[in-house]
């Protein structure tokens, strides 16, 4: 299956618009941290899985601080959008309210890469998080 991938202009822009919707600073960080990620979900050996990808676009942009401010509110925003760009409408309001909460536990080193690819996973491929991926969730944030 081909993809359809965010480039560099759209990301800068979109964190534009959530800080000037929201409140924060302007300005990227690091555009070299930004152009690898978006470059690596790009790469199918490495990320072979749409939720792959995804995961590791949220998580990075999450974690790597590219932009200035709003680093959590941007790796929502460009998942979204990633899931928009491929298709996947349906679930992107569920992904929106998950994220929110989820976002801030990744941020806080409580929920790691491995646990938000099945939250990720769950949210494009299931109605609802299993009571098995819900008490890793609440084991991983206590």
């Amino acid at each position: 299956m081909a993809f359809n991938y965010l480039d560099k202009k759209h990301a800068i822009e979109t964190h534009d618009f959530i800080i000037n919707e929201s409140g924060g600073s302007h300005g990227v960080n690091d555009l070299g941290l930004l152009e690898s990620v978006l470059e690596h979900i790009k790469n199918d050996l490495y990320y072979p899985e749409f939720e792959t990808k995804v995961t590791h676009l949220v998580y990075s942009v999450n974690k790597n601080h590219a932009f200035s401010d709003g680093n959590k509110r941007s790796s929502i925003a460009l998942g979204a959008y990633f899931l928009e760009l491929n298709g996947l409408d349906y679930c992107v309001d569920r992904f929106i309210i998950e994220m929110e909460n989820i976002s801030v536990h990744v941020a806080d080193n409580r929920i790691n890469k491995d646990l938000l690819y099945e939250i990720i996973y769950s949210i494009i491929n299931e109605d609802d998080f299993s009571e098995e991926l819900r008490i890793k969730i609440i084991d991983a944030i206590n």
